[in-house]
């Protein structure tokens, strides 16, 4: 969708680039701070939008812990990454 294209665009200005990327079993802890109970942001998509900036596939990830809460004032995704 153009929404999802413009939330990976807007990510890749925001997320750093590692050098080198992560390799190996990685897990990910999402926190997502919705502006309202209608999610429209799903957690595969930032997976998707860390290929290529944080490691090199999302299958990669060998385990998730992801967290809803809602922020008007700020929505956002806080993202923690360990390797395995």
């Amino acid at each position: 969708s153009d929404k999802a294209r413009t939330y990976l665009t807007t990510f890749g200005l925001f997320c750093p680039l590692l050098k080198p990327l992560l390799e190996g079993d990685i897990l990910v802890a999402i926190e997502i701070f919705y502006f309202s109970r209608r999610p429209d942001l799903d957690e595969s998509l930032i997976l998707d939008a860390m290929e290529g900036l944080i490691y090199k596939n999302d299958r990669q990830v060998k385990r998730k812990f992801i967290y809803h809460n809602l922020d008007k004032i700020n929505p956002r995704a806080e993202i923690k990454i360990a390797r395995l």
